[in-house]
């Protein structure tokens, strides 16, 4: 699935979601380890046209974008704006007064974008799976209601999107996953593109580790990009929403530079195979476990 050229704002490509509605195919990420700037945000706005914002509870900078976002200036209609639920608010009504309050927090009143943040749940007393059916019915009453534009999930896998999907109605949307060259789940990625779900990829830079590495450095110069640069351009040549995170300036200029130049296809295929599982994002408790 490649990301459809134009017809974003300000030029930056999109992908269509099966409820119509398009999501930029570049984002700024934010995060709760330093992963949030003030001053970055309103540059990514103003200066670099960013018009697609990835956020969650657990990063707790939600009321800080929405002063970010108010001194940019730009028009809430022309923003994207993605959240997630945090496990400890699954289960319906829970669900369902922590949408509002994350709507309060960032000042808006919709969301683009609501995602559940990990399939794990932790209720006593029930299954993950139940708690996942049960949260999932509250976020599709958020979407029937206009409350959420569009819903998802992150870090689901095939086992639990099966789930989902002889438990619920409406299939999610977005399925938000750490992608970047070492850690390449294309099966994953193959099921989600079967059944209509866009596939969105966090740590397009494997935590910095992809800007060091001797292979990605040659290529760089042999297209005369940065190291990040041909990581985010891979990831959305392959049809990944891609959503790079930074707190500096330059940085994110720099990141958004990544629509006049295209991977040539050795050069892709060589970067696919750089795939080993590696993957860099871990919770402190058990991950997936049901």
């Amino acid at each position: 699935m490649a990301a459809a050229e134009g017809g974003g704002v300000h030029g930056c490509p999109v992908l269509p979601l099966a409820n119509g509605r398009s999501i930029p195919v570049l984002g700024l990420g934010t995060s709760h380890q330093g992963g949030y700037s003030h001053d970055a945000v309103v540059h990514a706005l103003q200066k670099c046209g960013i018009r697609h914002i990835d956020t969650a509870k657990r990063y707790g900078c939600e009321s800080l974008l929405q002063k970010a976002i108010k001194e940019s200036g730009v028009k809430r209609e022309d923003l994207w704006i993605t959240t997630k639920l945090w496990h400890s608010d699954y289960g319906y009504e829970n669900t369902k007064k922590a949408c509002l309050e994350s709507c309060e927090r960032l000042g808006v009143e919709y969301l683009d974008l609501y995602l559940i943040h990990w399939p794990d749940a932790h209720v006593p007393g029930k299954s993950n799976r139940e708690v996942r059916a049960e949260t999932w019915r509250a976020m599709e009453e958020l979407y029937e209601k206009g409350l959420c534009r569009s819903i998802g999930v992150s870090n689901f896998l095939i086992s639990h999107l099966e789930q989902l999907k002889e438990d619920c109605v409406i299939t999610p949307h977005v399925n938000q996953v750490e992608y970047h060259p070492f850690q390449r789940p294309q099966e994953l990625v193959d099921y989600c593109r079967s059944r209509d779900i866009v596939f969105e990829g966090y740590c397009p830079l494997a935590k910095g580790e992809a800007l060091t590495h001797p292979s990605i450095i040659q290529l760089a110069k042999k297209y005369g990009r940065t190291p990040a640069q041909i990581c985010i351009r891979w990831s959305i040549q392959n049809g990944i929403v891609t959503i790079p995170k930074s707190t500096k300036a330059e940085r994110i200029q720099e990141n958004c530079k990544v629509f006049d130049f295209n991977l040539r296809e050795e050069d892709m295929e060589f970067l696919n195979a750089m795939n080993i599982n590696r993957k860099l994002i871990h919770l402190t408790y058990p991950l997936w476990k049901g």
